[in-house]
C-alpha cells in the first residue's frame, strides 16, 4: 500500500490524514496549527511482512500523540522498532522518558504504550516503523506491554538494526510488495529486528537460543553489506570483514555456512551481480574497467569466472542487449 496527500484537495489534505490515515491507520492524534495546514503533505507505504507491518513515512511537521483513548480506540499489542532516517524527532509524554533520536538512530516501544512525538527542526518526520505483533514472537513476556518509548543506548546493536532493515526492504520489494508475503528470509529478519530491540531492552538475553539465533541472522546481514562495501578491493578478505564485524574468522565462516554460500561464493556472487549491472547501465564502458572495479584480480580470472557462471563471455552478454538479460 502506498498514499500520499497528492490524492486529496489541498484544504482537505491535513484533515483527511488526521483522520483516516493517522487516527484509522496508525491509531495515533495528529495535530497541527490550523493556518498550516494548507501547507501539508505526507506520504507512507506499507507493506505485510511475515505477520509484521513495515511502514516508510515521510510528512511535514506536525505534532502526533498515543494517549490512552487512542489506545483503548485501536489497541495493538505489537513491537515497534523505529528507524529515524530524517533530521531527528523528539519523544516525550512520560515522566523521566523524553528522549531525541537523531538520523539513523533506532528506538523501540510497545504501541499500547502512550507517547507524544514531533520532529525535530522544520524538516518534518522521515522514519521506518516496523510493527511486530507480540502473538507472533517467539518469546512471550509481559514485560513487553511495559515497554515505552526509549531510544537505543547499546552502540554495537545499531549496525545489526541498520542492516536488517535495510535486507527487509530489499526483501520486500523483491515480493513486491504481495500481501501476507511469509518468505524465510522476511521471518527470520522480523524475529530477528524483534529480539535485538528486546535484548537491547533487557527482556532477551544474548546468550540465549533465541539471542543467538537473532544475533547470527543480523551479523549476516551486516557481513554481507560490508562486502558489498568494499567489493572493489581484489584483496578482500574474510579477516577484513571479521574485523569491522567484531567477530573472529572462524565465527565468520560459521555465519555462512549456515547460508546458501561461503564467503568466498558471495564475494564472486556479489562482483558478477555488481558486473552484469554495469554493463546494463554503461554499455559502453570497457570491460576491463567494469571487471577492476568489480574486484576482480585479471581480467582473465573475470572471463574465466563469467563463463562458468552464465556460459558465456561477458561480451555476448552484453550484445544480446537489454531486452534479453
Amino acid at each position: 500500500m502506498y498514499w500520499c496527500t497528492d490524492e486529496v484537495e489541498p484544504h482537505d489534505r491535513f484533515d483527511y490524514w488526521r483522520e483516516v490515515r493517522a487516527k484509522g491507520l496508525f491509531g495515533v492524534t495528529a495535530e497541527l496549527e490550523r493556518e498550516r495546514r494548507g501547507d501539508f503533505y505526507g506520504e507512507f507505504s506499507l507493506r505485510q511482512l511475515s505477520g509484521a507491518g513495515l511502514v516508510e513515512l515521510k510528512a511535514s511537521h506536525y505534532a502526533v500523540e498515543r494517549s490512552n483513548s487512542d489506545i483503548g480506540y485501536a489497541p495493538g499489542d505489537s513491537i515497534c522498532v523505529y528507524q529515524q532516517l530524517g533530521s531527528g524527532g523528539w519523544f516525550g509524554g512520560m515522566r523521566g522518558s523524553d528522549f531525541a533520536i537523531a538520523n539513523g538512530s533506532f528506538a523501540t516501544s510497545h504501541t499500547d504504550q502512550p507517547y507524544r512525538t514531533a520532529p525535530l527542526g522544520a524538516g518534518g518526520f522521515h522514519l521506518r516503523i516496523l510493527k511486530i505483533p507480540v502473538r507472533g514472537l517467539a518469546t512471550q513476556d509481559k514485560r513487553m506491554g511495559e515497554l515505552a518509548p526509549k531510544t537505543f543506548n547499546d552502540p554495537t546493536l545499531a549496525p545489526l538494526l541498520g542492516a536488517c532493515f535495510a535486507d527487509l526492504g530489499e526483501a520486500a520489494a523483491d515480493d513486491h510488495g504481495t500481501v501476507g508475503a511469509t518468505s524465510p528470509v522476511q521471518t527470520s529478519l522480523v524475529q530477528a529486528l524483534a529480539h535485538l530491540a528486546l535484548i537491547e531492552r533487557g527482556i532477551v538475553r544474548p546468550g540465549s537460543r533465541l539471542g543467538q539465533a537473532a544475533l547470527r541472522t543480523a551479523r549476516l546481514s551486516q557481513a554481507r553489506r560490508l562486502i558489498a562495501r568494499y567489493l572493489q578491493d581484489p584483496d578482500l578478505a574474510p579477516t577484513k570483514v571479521a574485523d569491522l564485524l567484531g567477530v573472529s574468522v572462524r565465527h565468520l565462516h560459521m555465519l555462512f555456512e549456515a547460508a546458501e554460500r561461503s564467503f568466498s561464493q558471495t564475494v564472486t556472487d556479489e562482483r558478477l551481480k555488481q558486473s552484469r549491472r554495469l554493463m546494463r547501465e554503461a554499455p559502453d564502458r570497457l570491460i576491463a574497467d567494469i571487471a577492476a572495479s568489480c574486484g576482480f584480480e585479471s581480467l582473465a580470472t573475470y572471463y574465466r569466472v563469467f563463463n562458468a557462471a552464465y556460459g558465456m563471455a561477458p561480451g555476448d552478454f552484453r550484445a544480446q542487449g537489454p531486452e534479453r538479460r
